[in-house]
């Protein structure tokens, strides 16, 4: 299976052959390495292993724990085969080619891209603020309306309470992590969730992973223009 380690090493020569080394030993095969983040003398790096199905996970977690100064901040299953540079331009165009089912295009596809579970864009009344903690109509608990999910969305879908002003990264029930992202245009806001699966622990998503997310969006939001303020969630009783 495909895996996602994220790691947290000393940022100093050898400390990265020495991750792979060690990951190689417990058997996992890389196949792309992403680094996310480089500060303080300290690196945050994305590794996509092929994983044998058959071998426990903690031998992997045991072996990088042996390893001076590096932390593993969290092993999921990934979906798909590894990102590489141009996806993100070749999903805008996806969207740009048939705008008529660019919301669900994007939705669809920012899974993947991520080494997420799954996308949903939702829908924040415009009257938001002053009805922050008090059931929204087909939103219980103040939570937002589901307009399009994807395939691998749970259902009944239920999302965390949002607001449509800035994209920004959240932790909802006990191993499930959130991106949102607004569109800035008919309260819609872009989730997508990472969760706990199969004895595994997610991480949660970076910085880079969210401003990823926010320039995908503002581009689609470019693209799409006066079609997003058509999109509303279905009625409760389509819901139900």
């Amino acid at each position: 299976m495909l895996l996602r380690v994220r790691v947290t090493l000393p940022d100093r020569p050898g400390a990265l052959g020495q991750v792979a080394r060690t990951l190689g030993v417990a058997g996992a095969d890389i196949v792309q390495v992403v680094v996310l983040e480089r500060l303080g003398g300290r690196a945050v790096d994305d590794f996509t292993v092929v994983w044998p199905g058959a071998s426990r996970v903690e031998r992997l977690l045991a072996g990088m724990a042996a390893i001076p100064g590096v932390q593993v901040d969290g092993v999921w299953r990934a979906i798909g085969a590894p990102t590489s540079g141009g996806q993100d331009a070749e999903l805008l165009a996806q969207v740009a080619g048939n705008p008529a089912d660019g919301l669900a295009t994007l939705v669809d596809a920012v899974p993947g891209l991520l080494a997420a579970d799954w996308a949903a864009a939702a829908v924040v009344p415009a009257d938001w603020a002053s009805r922050r903690g008090s059931a929204l109509p087909g939103a219980p608990g103040g939570a937002p309306a589901v307009a399009y999910a994807s395939w691998r969305a749970p259902s009944p879908l239920t999302l965390p309470e949002v607001t449509p002003l800035r994209a920004r990264a959240m932790d909802g029930p006990v191993g499930t992590h959130y991106v949102a992202a607004p569109f800035g245009r008919a309260g819609l806001v872009l989730m997508v969730a990472r969760v706990d699966a199969e004895g595994l622990s997610a991480a949660g998503f970076h910085v880079t992973e969210v401003d990823r997310v926010a320039q995908l969006v503002r581009a689609a939001a470019v693209i799409l223009g006066d079609r997003l303020d058509l999109v509303s969630a279905p009625p409760a009783a389509a819901r139900s």
